[in-house]
């Protein structure tokens, strides 16, 4: 054998063997799947969760509402949603504490509301920035933190520009962003009828409450969007303010899927906030509100710049008649107008 073939007779048993031991070798595991990646496009929304933890409501306790919240957004593939907490509020009759960790414990995101949850109206800077580190103080230890700020109320301070500018610039030197809302439906005033209503002995149909509650949710957020594509030139990602009630628990899976219905893709509170649409921080004609009513009110747009359920008496109205099943009495029908 001359050595050519030699050499090409060693290199076709290494081509014949390599493979077997290939084979013979430990598999390493397959690499897992990464998350699938946020959409930057399209109608996309991040449901928030205020005044955690809230008392008692209409249907369950503190406790089985955060047991039930959390299984309703698992069981909806919503991965993560932002709960912005009253440490205030924290205490043995309502679990608070234990509360908190669990909506950490399932993923969700933990920010601060302030620890008292008043409004800036009613207080100097320099108190309302000390309520805020005391709610700091708490909540910076707890798994999930974030370094979100929410106002209560929504009330930046308004008009008085000097107030808000001195609590804007405590909130930089504290490095907290500030967690605008979008959309706003009031749920808050759908929770409030509802308890009336229990309290009252008042029958509730079911079936009419949870219509309510979504359709209102969904339509705020459309009305936002809607909004939101004329100050800012863009379609830009949504934030749903919710509270942490016994309806969101009751609804929330529901409203998930009517917003998905709607053609929404539910994204994270974290995908939200890395908008820079988000990162607003100058001055308004006024700051009391959402997001895109200020950006009207500075843009001088016409309206309509506010969704119309926000308006109480309209919103008490739809729940008498459809929840209630009650005709308003005439003097409600022309406030309602």
């Amino acid at each position: 054998m001359t050595p050519l073939r030699q050499v090409m007779f060693v290199a076709g048993l290494v081509l014949i063997a390599l493979p077997l031991a290939v084979g013979l070798l430990p598999r390493a595991p397959a690499p897992r799947a990464a998350p699938p990646a946020e959409p930057v496009t399209g109608k996309r929304i991040a449901l928030t969760f205020d005044d955690v933890p809230r008392g008692p409501g209409a249907f369950y306790t503190p406790a089985e509402r955060t047991t039930r919240l959390i299984a309703a957004l698992r069981a909806s593939g919503v991965r993560q949603a932002a709960f912005f907490a009253n440490p205030g509020r924290i205490g043995p009759r309502n679990d608070g504490g234990a509360r908190l960790a669990a909506y950490a414990a399932a993923g969700h995101a933990i920010a601060d509301h302030t620890w008292s949850h008043r409004d800036l109206r009613a207080l100097s800077a320099d108190a309302f920035l000390a309520d805020i580190d005391k709610a700091e103080e708490l909540l910076r230890g707890q798994r999930n933190y974030r370094p979100w700020f929410r106002f209560p109320g929504l009330n930046q301070g308004g008009r008085d520009r000097a107030k808000r500018r001195a609590v804007l610039d405590g909130l930089a030197a504290r490095r907290l962003q500030i967690a605008w809302v979008t959309a706003d439906g009031s749920d808050w005033n759908i929770e409030r009828q509802t308890i009336a209503a229990k309290k009252a002995g008042k029958p509730i149909d079911d079936a009419a409450l949870r219509d309510l509650y979504v359709e209102t949710m969904v339509q705020s957020a459309d009305f936002s969007d809607a909004l939101m594509l004329r100050v800012a030139g863009r379609q830009t990602p949504q934030v749903l303010l919710l509270h942490e009630t016994d309806i969101a628990a009751r609804y929330v899976g529901d409203l998930v899927t009517a917003l998905r219905h709607d053609g929404w893709t539910i994204i994270t509170a974290d995908a939200a906030f890395a908008d820079p649409v988000y990162h607003q921080t100058g001055d308004f004609d006024s700051a009391n509100g959402t997001l895109p009513e200020a950006l009207a009110w500075q843009k001088r747009l016409p309206g309509p710049l506010y969704y119309e359920r926000n308006d109480v008496p309209i919103a008490n109205r739809l729940f008498a008649e459809r929840v209630l099943h009650q005709r308003p009495s005439a003097a409600t029908a022309i406030a309602a107008r």
